[in-house]
């Protein structure tokens, strides 16, 4: 993937470092940042930390890790925080079984369908689940386009996504 240089691209590379790993200092972030091509100095990172509302948690084993405040379900990934909260994969699952109404696929695209006003709220959980085979999501007030990595993959996320939705039992 390529990362234009932009401020947005770079706030957008240090959110998902801070969800998908425990970050415990800024030369570490640094460091991270680098290896995905993307150079920047502290001060730059310090300033991106505060616009981003970044603190400093403590996790289950004791140590300071940043992370960032919750957006419609949170950034900060509960395993690291020991509070017991809902894990991204649990919050999708619990927002399909209570939204999903339908979903449907052509090539590498799914149309999912929603109660009037929810689509949002369920393309942000499939957003933050991290499923590697989902590109992104665009979402209006009751549908969402989920688009598929793969050319022809809209099917099995499809079934995925019916899958988690079935789970009510």
């Amino acid at each position: 993937m390529t990362i234009p240089m932009t401020k947005v691209a770079r706030q957008a590379r240090i959110t998902e470092l801070l969800q998908r790993r425990a970050v415990r200092s800024q030369p570490e972030l640094a460091r991270l940042l680098a290896e995905s091509g993307v150079e920047v100095t502290q001060a730059t990172l310090s300033r991106d930390l505060d616009e981003l509302g970044a603190l400093k948690l403590r996790a289950e084993d004791g140590s300071l890790v940043y992370a960032l405040p919750g957006e419609g379900g949170g950034r900060i990934p509960p395993h690291r925080l020991g509070n017991g909260g809902e894990s991204p994969a649990a919050r999708l699952g619990r927002l399909a079984e209570e939204l999903l109404v339908a979903a449907d696929a052509s090539a590498n695209l799914v149309i999912a369908r929603t109660p009037p006003g929810a689509a949002q709220f369920l393309a942000s959980a499939i957003d933050h689940a991290g499923w590697e085979s989902i590109l992104g999501t665009v979402a209006g007030d009751d549908t969402i386009l989920v688009i598929s990595r793969d050319p022809m993959g809209g099917a099995a996320v499809a079934e995925a996504l019916l899958r988690l939705a079935d789970r009510r039992g």
